[in-house]
């Protein structure tokens, strides 16, 4: 059976025309936490091939504020994990620790405090497998302790 662009437009207006549930790709979940300690839960997360998109969650497990022992999620390339939390120390708390713009960063979270959590959803479409990715905590001086790998694929 053949339509036309108008005749599938139309379709889709009235309903009649379901794409399927996975069009848009797997979505996989994650979750890690961060401490008073300066200590993510887990030194490596892994993302399976077919995830198109992954939803992380950031619990801050802790009790110190997010001024004193905020923690985010940043995920780059292993050889630019350095220079993005560099860069990342001037740009404050407001700016989550992540220079404005910075083209590294893949995906990350925003800052959160003790009790505190956040979430993010990013596509894989840039990841490939093989490479080395690192997540790093951006406040400064974290990342020294707060960092892991992510293996995708």
């Amino acid at each position: 059976m053949k339509h036309s662009i108008p005749t599938i437009a139309a379709l889709v207006a009235l309903g009649g025309f379901m794409l399927p549930a996975n069009a848009a790709g797997k979505l996989c979940k994650l979750e890690i936490a961060g401490t008073d300690l300066m200590k993510y839960d887990k030194e490596e997360l892994k993302v399976a091939a077919d995830c198109a998109q992954v939803e992380l969650t950031l619990k801050h497990t802790g009790k110190l504020p997010a001024q004193a022992m905020g923690h985010n999620w940043t995920l780059v390339k292993t050889p630019d994990l350095t220079a993005v939390a560099n860069a990342g120390m001037s740009a404050g708390l407001e700016k989550d620790y992540i220079a404005p713009g910075d083209k590294r960063v893949i995906a990350h979270t925003k800052v959160v405090g003790g009790g505190q959590s956040t979430s993010i959803t990013f596509p894989t479409g840039t990841l490939k497998k093989g490479e080395d990715y690192s997540f790093l905590c951006t406040f400064p001086g974290h990342s020294a302790l707060m960092k892991g790998k992510l293996v995708f694929g």
